[in-house]
């Protein structure tokens, strides 16, 4: 507010900013504000029904407060990382290609690499919900297309390919969605703790924090692979998850 003295002194004042020079300079908010309302815990995309195998390691004693952040970091790294974060740039680039086909391969290729019923069952309830909202929401052909693709049963509708088909759709670029993508992952994931008591709130925003540059990692990773290489690799979490599967009294849908 308050300009340098020797300045005012001197005559040097600098010279008044351009109008709009700032928003040129900036890009535009649109596709930030789509990936935000995405990820938003009030986007009901089912999200907060799953707990990503984590009651299966609680119900285990396989997990406690110490060892959440390099459970996440493993699932980031090993399992959504390789599968659906990259299923989701994959569908991303197909989707700005105008290529279907290619999305319903992906599609295809990402739920077959899901071993568990129940994580297949996630994947599509979620994914499902999406679409069926974002189509609303959003207004796209592309996503619209989709949906019906997956409402006639040609295509799976895994929540990761739904993601990628709705951000490339809106505008949102694809280490963008990405990132965001595996965020609410996260998200998701410090909710269950919070839930299954292994974290209290403010452990669950630590918990947040020290996964930001496994995010980063992860995005990057995923925006770099094919179709061949979609696939986890976190054979604990599925044991767990089929063990949850058959547990009496379940708090999660996974």
């Amino acid at each position: 507010m308050y300009r340098d003295e020797e300045e005012i002194r001197g005559g040097v004042l600098p010279a008044p900013a351009r109008p709009g020079a700032a928003a040129d300079a900036e890009p535009a908010l649109g596709p930030l504000l789509v990936s935000l309302q995405l990820t938003d815990s009030a986007f009901p995309s089912g999200f907060y029904t799953l707990s990503h195998s984590l009651e299966g390691f609680a119900h285990a004693g396989a997990v406690d407060r110490e060892s959440l952040p390099e459970l996440l970091a493993d699932l980031l790294r090993h399992g959504v990382g390789p599968a659906d974060a990259t299923a989701l740039a994959l569908a991303h680039r197909a989707t700005r290609a105008g290529d279907a086909a290619a999305v319903v391969r992906i599609d295809e290729h990402l739920f077959a690499t899901k071993l568990g019923r129940e994580m297949r069952q996630a994947a599509t309830r979620t994914g499902r919900q999406l679409l069926d909202l974002a189509a609303e929401v959003f207004g796209r052909p592309e996503i619209t297309a989709h949906f019906d693709r997956v409402v006639r049963g040609e295509s799976p509708g895994t929540q990761a390919v739904a993601a990628g088909v709705i951000h490339a759709a809106a505008g949102v670029p694809a280490r963008q969605a990405v990132a965001a993508d595996l965020f609410a992952f996260c998200a998701s994931f410090a909710g269950a703790a919070l839930r299954l008591r292994l974290t209290d709130h403010r452990g669950a925003q630590v918990l947040l924090r020290y996964a930001a540059p496994v995010i980063e990692e992860t995005a990057e990773a995923a925006l770099r692979r094919e179709l061949d290489d979609v696939g986890a690799t976190v054979f604990a979490s599925d044991i767990m998850s089929g063990r949850h599967e058959r547990a009496e009294a379940r708090l999660f849908a996974s």
